[in-house]
C-alpha cells in the first residue's frame, strides 16, 4: 500500500524530471570565445577610445529555437556605460532561421563572415558592425550582454543605417524568446 509519503516523494520525483527535460529543451547560446559571467579577453576589446584590443566579435552558437522561429537577430549592450541609456556594442539581424552559430569576427562587415542576408546596423560607436568593450577607465566593471533573439518574421524591414533603438523596438515587437550570454570588462 501506499502512503502519502511515498506518493509525495514520486511526484516530486516526477516534476524534478519534467523540470530537468524543459531544461535540456531550452534556448541556449554558448560561446567558444566567452563563458557566462567571466571576463572578456582583449579578444573583444575595442580598439579605439583608448583601448588596445583586437576588437573581433567572439564566435556564439545557440539550440532549441523556439517553435515557428523565422529568423535570428544577435546584439550586444552594456547596461552600464555612463550615458543614461547604456551602449550597443553590435547589432545584427536578418540571420536566416537555418543558421545557428557564427564564427569568431563574424562582426567585422569586411572580413564577410556574416550570414549570407544579415545585416549589421549601426552601432552606438556610430558604425555597423561588432564595437569591443571599452569602459571609461577607473569606471568598474560593466556588464556586456550577448543575446541571440529567436523572431517571428523572415526579415526585420530596417537596414545598416538604422540604430539599435529602432531595431531593438523591433527584435521585442517580434520577439518568440532569446538566449544571453554575459560577461564583464573593466579597467
Amino acid at each position: 500500500m501506499k502512503t502519502a509519503f511515498t506518493m509525495n516523494i514520486a511526484s516530486t520525483f516526477t516534476l524534478l524530471l519534467l523540470a530537468a527535460s524543459a531544461q535540456a529543451d531550452s534556448f541556449v547560446l554558448r560561446s567558444s570565445d566567452i563563458q557566462n559571467g567571466q571576463a572578456l579577453t582583449t579578444a573583444q576589446v575595442f580598439n579605439g577610445f583608448g583601448c588596445s584590443g583586437d576588437n573581433r566579435s567572439p564566435q556564439l552558437g545557440w539550440n532549441n529555437a523556439p517553435a515557428g522561429t523565422k529568423s535570428f537577430a544577435v546584439t550586444v549592450y552594456d547596461p552600464d556605460a555612463p550615458t543614461g541609456s547604456g551602449w550597443w556594442h553590435w547589432v545584427m539581424f536578418n540571420i536566416p532561421s537555418t543558421v545557428n552559430s557564427l564564427p569568431a569576427n563574424a562582426g567585422n562587415p569586411a572580413a564577410k563572415l556574416a550570414p549570407a542576408g544579415a545585416v549589421q546596423s549601426r552601432t552606438d560607436f556610430g558604425t555597423p558592425g561588432f564595437g569591443g568593450a571599452c569602459p571609461p577607465q577607473g569606471h568598474g566593471k560593466h556588464r556586456y550582454i550577448f543575446t541571440v533573439h529567436a523572431l517571428n518574421v523572415e526579415k526585420l524591414a530596417l537596414d545598416e543605417q538604422a540604430p539599435a533603438a529602432m531595431v531593438g523596438y523591433n527584435l521585442n515587437a517580434h520577439s518568440l524568446g532569446k538566449a544571453q550570454l554575459e560577461a564583464f570588462f573593466e579597467r
